[in-house]
């Protein structure tokens, strides 16, 4: 959106002069003027409600509007009075101004991309000229290709951000792909937040995000596998959830959530280990740089098949506990007996190929989706933002998974037919394509895709749940939005 389409107040205009012939008075009475609009109830003071609603009506979408009430709130009473928004706006201009003087290298008075790459370097954060020229095209509101101190001030006075580290760190996740459940291409990490710690808290609050998510949709995704393997059987989304009550009560309806949960973690850290190493072969001689979508595809393909193939037994032993029936097997260990005794250790690999072969649509189609998306919107309606917001990368994720699924949803079917077919009596032991063929002859076409329905009946809450419980761990463990 352009600068004509934000809807800021008459009394804004005095972030558009410069510090030159702007006396205190006039400040303190313009920032009265400001403070006064915010304030709805007219009771003198701002909450956070207050400051949400005003900065939305005015245009500006920021998440970190409860971060500004709790550095600003100096008597810790929940709201701000005129006294500590007035020393918010003066102490944030201050660390705003010292930002807006490291950027400008050639002390123009205008940053530009060069500029911009320079400093994000000096950062050990590497960005292309394309993505460098996205993000200042977020702030220039004039387009003159350049940022001036009116409109570097503008577009982060209520972003609470304090040095140019908290900045790098805003800029390249807001081009990066690390929301909700987009676990196909791991997140981009600097050298810095290596080294602090960073990356491993991010990978826990990520496995606790997963662990919350597949548990609070568990029921959803055990009815997916049972739809899957009892095809023809006339099992529909209400009888199957009922005769998985009527057999094993509610709580059979959990059945295989352990051990679902408990492969998050080393398939994460898996996965993180090999993408950093894959995208290091990528880049060969390059220098720095960070990878352009195609690659990115590449490596996240590449890293997701490594941490499949490690930990695919695990991913057998979740599909024959999953439908399993009373009694059948006292836990996971002796799940893991009983199929090393009467299969042998190939029975830990059935359906492999066709969950690898799956990696690869799924994880194009899903990174081109959400890409496509997230920049689409970025160009039509960014508000003077290179952030688009949580709902909006959320949309995009949920839209990107779900047309990843539908190209990939066919080789998961097979995957789990395989690994499900020996424990039922009698079962045919089919290969992936007697098992394509087998069902395409049986079930039609449509049979590749049963048990879609509690499938994308989850997505929504499993990237909701997700979302929610990883931004409390990510503040729990200390780690920046």
């Amino acid at each position: 959106m352009g600068e004509e389409g934000t809807r800021f107040p008459s009394c804004w205009t005095w972030a558009r002069c410069q510090d030159n012939g702007v006396s205190d008075p006039e400040r303190e009475k313009r920032w009265a003027e400001l403070f006064d609009q915010l304030d709805l109830n007219k009771d003198g003071r701002i909450d956070l409600n207050e400051l949400r609603t005003g900065l939305t009506a005015w245009g500006i979408v920021r998440g970190e509007v409860d971060e500004i009430v709790r550095v600003s709130d100096t008597n810790h009473d929940g709201q701000l009075d005129f006294k500590e928004f007035t020393q918010y706006l003066r102490t944030h201009e201050k660390e705003l101004r010292l930002m807006f003087s490291s950027l400008d290298h050639n002390n123009d008075g205008h940053i530009d991309v060069p500029e911009i790459q320079l400093s994000l370097r000096s950062l050990g954060v590497n960005v292309s000229t394309e993505q460098a020229s996205r993000i200042l095209q977020s702030i220039d509101r004039d387009g003159t290709m350049t940022i001036d101190w009116n409109e570097w001030r503008d577009h982060f006075l209520f972003n609470p951000l304090h040095n140019m580290e908290d900045i790098a760190h805003y800029w390249k996740h807001s081009l990066m792909l690390d929301i909700g459940e987009q676990l196909t291409v791991p997140d981009e990490f600097s050298e810095k937040e290596r080294r602090s710690g960073v990356v491993w808290r991010q990978l826990v609050a990520g496995a606790m995000a997963g662990a919350v998510s597949r548990t609070g949709t568990a029921p959803l995704d055990r009815l997916k596998v049972f739809l899957q393997v009892h095809g023809t059987s006339g099992v529909t989304l209400f009888s199957g959830l009922q005769g998985m009550v009527r057999e094993g009560g509610l709580r059979s309806l959990w059945r295989g959530n352990g051990i679902n949960v408990l492969k998050i973690a080393p398939e994460s850290a898996i996965k993180f280990m090999a993408y950093e190493q894959i995208k290091w072969l990528i880049r060969g001689r390059r220098e720095g740089g960070t990878l352009r979508v195609q690659e990115r595809f590449i490596a996240g393909s590449l890293a997701g098949a490594t941490a499949q193939t490690i930990i695919y037994p695990m991913e057998v032993l979740k599909t024959r506990l999953t439908l399993r029936k009373t009694g059948q097997y006292s836990g996971m260990a002796d799940c893991a007996k009983q199929i090393l005794r009467k299969e042998g250790v190939r029975a830990f690999y059935k359906g492999y190929v066709p969950n690898t072969l799956g990696i690869i649509p799924y994880a194009g189609i899903d990174l081109a989706v959400y890409e496509t998306l997230k920049n689409a919107w970025l160009q039509r309606y960014c508000m003077g933002s290179a952030d688009p917001g949580v709902l909006v990368l959320l949309a995009c994720g949920t839209v990107s998974s779900t047309c990843g699924q539908l190209a990939s949803y066919p080789l998961a079917l097979i995957r789990t037919r395989m690994q499900a077919q020996a424990s039922a009596e009698g079962a045919p032991q089919l290969s992936m394509v007697g098992q394509f063929k087998h069902i395409v002859s049986h079930e039609g076409v449509p049979g590749l895709y049963r048990g879609i329905a509690p499938n994308f009946l989850k997505v929504i809450p499993a990237v909701s749940i997700s979302y929610v419980v990883y931004e409390h761990m990510k503040k729990a463990l200390g780690v920046g939005s």
